[in-house]
């Protein structure tokens, strides 16, 4: 059997999809802390241990996400998967990379600004937020939930398109 790196393991991990946003991937997001090999040298498994961190603790999302993971890690080459939801810290926007942020953007999902310090808590007021179509910060919050928790409806007074934006965390 060819030797399997933690790199390997990422690499996996990159085509798992947020199931709720298609368009990124659990590690673009920021969800996948770490992964881990472990050699179990008494049955002589190849065993891997994921550390995870939900973009929101009550996604309805996380058995598939999880399911996700130990698919794609089978995939790889492992024989045993364990994967740790881990809550601390928690993930924020921050998490977010550049790529995933640009990917939200030409999906038409307001991406969230980076918060430059993390929080706890999702904010109330909703930060201005650019319409993914036209670029205008001249937008207006219709609703405090979109398709998602962790989601909002605006539209774009300029353009005067409906989008989605992501909640600050």
């Amino acid at each position: 059997m060819t030797a399997l790196s933690v790199q390997n393991y990422w690499d996996a991990l990159r085509g798992v999809a947020d199931p709720e946003i298609p368009v990124v991937n659990i590690v673009e997001m920021g969800m996948v802390r770490s992964i881990d090999i472990v050699e179990h040298s008494d049955v002589g498994e190849h065993g891997v241990r994921v550390r995870f961190t939900p973009t929101f603790s009550g996604c309805p999302a996380l058995h598939v996400i999880r399911q996700g993971i130990t698919e794609a890690l089978a995939a790889a080459g492992a024989d045993a998967v364990t994967v740790e939801n881990v809550f601390s810290p928690p993930w924020t926007t921050d998490d977010i990379t550049p790529e995933a942020r640009a990917k939200l953007e030409t999906y038409g999902i307001a991406p969230p600004a980076p918060n430059g310090e993390s929080t706890l808590f999702m904010t109330l007021e909703p930060e201005a937020v650019r319409c993914p179509r036209c670029g205008s910060f001249d937008t207006r919050m219709t609703a405090s939930f979109g398709s998602a928790l962790c989601k909002r409806m605006y539209v774009c007074q300029a353009c005067r398109e409906p989008f989605e934006g992501m909640k600050s965390v």
